[in-house]
């Protein structure tokens, strides 16, 4: 959150941030629809390959400097899309909508990595059926109204974000990831620029 007197704004959209400081910078997705959409399925078919390479039994262990586990995790990586089809289908972006712990049945690297199998399925059969491309429309989040191309934008990122901290954590238990990705797969997202937080 930003506050100025009274005034406020969720900090979760860098062009409102912009506007509401008053300064005078471009901002707005650099990538078009189409081009985040090849890096989404980048992203999530990555996931599926790299995710169930964790050893379930490392499932229930924290990741560095928060309170969630990699089961967590895994979930999330993918209720990230499917979060976005939701409001893309008309449904409001809540904060719980993707932070929500999985289903008691997905508890193995494999139910997660089937999971990642249903949503790019899903996310193609959306992708594929729209006639309009442009990312025009808007669409409702818990910070406020949002155009598509803008919450498309952000999915997008936020899911490249939680693929580069699973091949952290595969790191971290000694695996070799079978696929990798390189810089060219972030160039052009906001990305942070730490793997985790803080």
């Amino acid at each position: 959150m930003l506050s100025r007197g009274d005034d406020w704004i969720f900090a979760q959209n860098i062009g409102h941030v912009v506007k509401f400081l008053g300064l005078n910078e471009a901002t707005g997705p650099v990538l078009s629809p189409t081009l985040l959409m090849e890096r989404l399925d980048l992203f999530v078919r990555t996931a599926i390959q790299i995710v169930p390479q964790m050893p379930d039994a490392l499932l229930g262990q924290e990741v560095p400097g928060r309170p969630r586990s990699y089961l967590m995790l895994g979930h999330h990586l993918f209720r990230i899309p499917e979060g976005m089809l939701e409001v893309a289908a008309g449904a409001m972006l809540t904060n719980a909508m993707l932070t929500d712990g999985p289903p008691p049945h997905m508890n193995t690297s494999a139910a997660l990595a089937a999971y990642g199998q249903h949503v790019l399925s899903a996310l193609h059969t959306w992708w594929d059926a729209k006639p309009d491309k442009s990312g025009h429309g808007t669409v409702q989040t818990y910070y406020g109204p949002q155009l598509l191309h803008e919450l498309q934008e952000r999915m997008t990122w936020h899911c490249g974000q939680h693929v580069r901290q699973w091949f952290m954590l595969l790191e971290m238990a000694g695996i070799q990831p079978i696929v990798t990705l390189d810089e060219s797969a972030f160039a052009g997202l906001p990305m942070p620029r730490s793997v985790w937080d803080g």
